[in-house]
């Protein structure tokens, strides 16, 4: 069993977590029910698996559960695009909150082979 809070991936999940929720929070209440809540259990999803993956036990199991946060971070990439689109988060967050998702899709494919050879 590890500590997922060591994992420098779960540390970059949680902030991207904090800084959508708070992005959301200005998107027409109407959303609410639609894309605030889809790109708030995206972005959860992804420290979560990471937090669920940990306390498993075996590396196929982290393994898998790592590689359903790469689910996760990928849906919010496409939600986030749609955000922009749709004019509900500006330029500079979209930049800001997608290269946070590149990073740590990037950490997430490493942790999955590292994991993997490990096992």
């Amino acid at each position: 069993m590890r500590d997922f809070r060591t994992l420098s991936v779960w540390q970059k999940s949680h902030l991207l977590a904090l800084s959508i929720y708070n992005s959301t929070a200005s998107f027409p209440k109407e959303e609410l029910h639609g894309l605030i809540s889809q790109m708030r259990r995206s972005v959860s999803s992804i420290p979560t698996n990471l937090a669920e993956g940990c306390g498993r036990n075996s590396q196929s199991e982290f393994a898998h559960f790592a590689n359903m946060a790469m689910g996760s971070a990928s849906e919010l990439e496409y939600q986030l695009i749609l955000a922009k689109d749709l004019g509900f988060v500006t330029d500079q967050i979209f930049k800001e909150q997608s290269n946070k998702v590149t990073e740590i899709k990037n950490m997430l494919t490493s942790l999955h082979q590292k994991v993997l050879a490990d096992s």
